[in-house]
């Protein structure tokens, strides 16, 4: 039986990632904050898998603590998924981000090394890390100009990925992630934020929403096919980093349409501007070319953004009814 180690387990994408391996057999183990174990309501995404995973309790910023756990487990798949995952364009975080993306990274690398060469490894990577763009649709080869400290993190975790690769010859590969959601997206993205939202109007709960600039647009996909892009790439006869997107871009308007539609409101009746909100205008939009992924490993999206958002809606209003 493999054994796959999965970092951030308890986030969207770790959850996803933990049900798929499981189907296929694996024996599967999570890291997560000491705080998220004693916080029972962290651990939400998890709860119908908990018996069948191993949770770990790991520093990731420790390096001693990283080096134990791949002593105790010896993976041989490891999904770097933990990060610091709000985009923020203000310098008070700036410390944490780079510790959290960058420092985790490079312990995870140095450890996967001394203790289990031949453990593949994934490492998330971001969309944002090609940044503020001069081309689109991006791919694999369009140069990287981060413009947050959360890209800046990714792009220097990307490039010890790939230096670790080309280097030492360590199975390790990034994938550039567009934006992905689901029913288990946080409430601070924008994307749960509105469709949280529009439950929560529709059943007399709330009365407005306040946003940003809704004309911005962005590459959504669906997390649960993001996940099974990761797995193919750590299936792959060699390591290589892949952009895993949609190709399509939407608006906020787009969304709320969609979202406000399917409980039939219209969202001109419910949505408030607030500039503090609103991010620095994008010349070129961020949309992602899956052609390479699609071409070697099979991979493309399937589900279309009316029915991921409608889902989105569909499954707050059951928490809500049922709260």
């Amino acid at each position: 039986m493999r054994r796959a180690l999965i970092t951030g387990i308890n986030g969207q994408d770790g959850s996803y990632l933990a049900e798929l391996l499981l189907a296929k057999g694996y024996e599967v183990y999570g890291v997560v904050r000491r705080s998220s174990i004693e916080n029972s309501t962290k651990l939400i995404n998890i709860k119908g898998i908990l018996d069948r995973i191993t949770i770990k309790s790991c520093s990731l910023e420790n390096s001693l603590s990283v080096y134990k756990l791949f002593q105790e487990i010896k993976p041989d798949e490891c999904y770097h998924l933990a990060a610091s995952s709000f985009v923020s364009y203000s310098l008070e975080d700036d410390m944490s981000i780079m510790a959290n993306n960058f420092t985790t990274t490079h312990n995870i690398l140095l450890s996967a090394m001394d203790v289990c060469p031949n453990c593949h490894i994934y490492f998330a990577g971001s969309s944002e890390i090609f940044g503020n763009v001069t081309e689109y649709p991006q791919n694999e080869n369009t140069p990287y100009n981060p413009r947050s400290v959360y890209g800046i993190s990714k792009m220097s975790s990307h490039c010890l990925v790939k230096n670790y690769r080309e280097r030492y010859g360590l199975f390790a590969c990034t994938g550039f992630t567009y934006n992905h959601e689901s029913p288990r997206r946080g409430r601070s993205f924008v994307t749960r934020k509105i469709t949280s939202a529009v439950a929560a109007i529709s059943l007399g709960r709330q009365q407005y929403v306040e946003l940003g600039n809704i004309e911005a647009r962005r590459d959504w996909g669906y997390a649960p096919e993001y996940v099974e892009a990761m797995y193919k790439m750590l299936q792959a006869q060699k390591a290589d980093d892949y952009v895993i997107a949609t190709g399509h871009l939407q608006t906020i308007r787009n969304l709320l349409e969609i979202a406000f539609g399917y409980v039939n409101l219209d969202y001109r009746d419910y949505v408030r501007i607030n500039e503090k909100f609103v991010r620095p205008d994008e010349s070129v939009p961020l949309v992602g070319d899956y052609g390479k992924i699609q071409k070697e490993l099979d991979w493309k999206p399937e589900l279309s953004f009316k029915d991921m958002i409608e889902e989105m809606v569909e499954c707050d209003l059951r928490i809500l009814r049922e709260s």
